[in-house]
């Protein structure tokens, strides 16, 4: 349900599995403690009295965090403590739709509280550092939470970089295939960028806030320089976005063109082929006309049909040399 982690100030690491401990270490103050909630469903109750007896939270913040909604990045002030709501990127396949699993967080002056309904790899490595090593519960709480958000937005590079393979896949294939699979790949690859920009573009917001020394009793002048650092990472990933958005716009620009010019293709081979035997159909209507004076060869001379069959193999060969001529074959 819960994995909760406490240093106190004399240096002492210990894990934290019963709540009534968690509670005792909340009243004290000291020291610094991560607590880590994982709600699964038909736990949510239990969460929720962790989050408002142990620590106290608003109940707003508390339906965020038991809610299966996926809710936008934002930042909220609520004096003594801070809270933010961040969005992962799920893991998932290649070829699969992405999909946005939501984080939230609690700041407080000697505290910091994770909580998701969903697996959030960034969360998972880091608790199983700490687990091997205490190390980064030395630092206060600014520290770690810079740390946690920090390994969010590293995840979205990898997801960046798997997109960028996946549009020089499919600009190499969109010349030489234009079938439904190109357009499929094409489309899934604007939805994940659109996704990514929806989940990347508040929270660089964030992250600008807290390094700007707007929470000075929770986030120190010396701490805010991580979270500009993390600020500058997600500018460089939103920047990556949005060239892969220009990249599938391109892609699909040119899966239209590489369409419309085979079509093109197939319109003008079926004109050629169409438009001779046409004249031949039509002489051949007017040949069977019970026409016997003037310069059309009679129906019942043993040299008519030769002629007409002639002067239709004649007209198609002109047809056909027009064409050429114009360059339209």
């Amino acid at each position: 349900m819960f994995n909760a982690f406490h240093r106190s100030a004399a240096g002492e690491f210990q894990r934290i599995e019963d709540r009534e401990r968690l509670a005792e270490i909340c009243r004290q103050g000291d020291g610094l403690l991560w607590v880590d909630l994982v709600v699964r469903n038909g736990e949510e109750q239990e969460a929720e009295a962790i989050l408002r007896d142990v620590f106290h939270f608003h109940p707003l913040t508390i339906e965020d965090c038991v809610s299966p909604q996926i809710d936008p990045a934002k930042l909220d002030d609520h004096g003594d403590y801070i809270f933010v709501v961040a969005q992962a990127i799920a893991p998932n396949q290649r070829g699969e739709e992405l999909r946005v699993v939501e984080a939230d967080f609690y700041l407080g002056p000697n505290y910091v509280v994770s909580c998701r309904r969903e697996e959030v790899h960034a969360i998972d490595r880091f608790r199983e550092f700490v687990e091997k090593e205490p190390q980064p519960l030395d630092h206060s709480a600014d520290w770690l939470l810079h740390s946690l958000l920090d390994g969010i937005v590293d995840d979205f590079l990898p997801v960046v970089d798997a997109l960028d393979e996946a549009i020089e896949e499919v600009e190499e294939n969109v010349l030489t295939r234009q079938d439904q699979r190109i357009l499929r790949q094409v489309m899934l690859i604007k939805r994940n960028t659109l996704r990514l920009r929806r989940a990347i573009s508040p929270q660089r917001d964030i992250m600008n806030r807290l390094s700007r020394g707007e929470f000075p009793k929770l986030v120190s002048a010396d701490h805010a320089i991580y979270f500009r650092d993390v600020y500058d990472h997600l500018l460089r990933v939103e920047y990556l976005v949005e060239a892969l958005r220009d990249l599938a716009d391109g892609a699909l620009n040119t899966y239209l063109s590489a369409v419309s010019n085979r079509l093109n293709e197939v319109m003008k081979v079926l004109t050629v082929a169409v438009v001779p035997l046409t004249v031949g159909t039509l002489l051949s209507g007017i040949y069977g006309m019970n026409l016997t004076a003037g310069f059309w060869p009679p129906s019942d001379s043993d040299w008519g049909f030769g002629v007409v069959v002639a002067f239709m193999i004649g007209i198609a060969a002109l047809t056909l040399a027009f064409f050429r001529y114009r360059r339209w074959i």
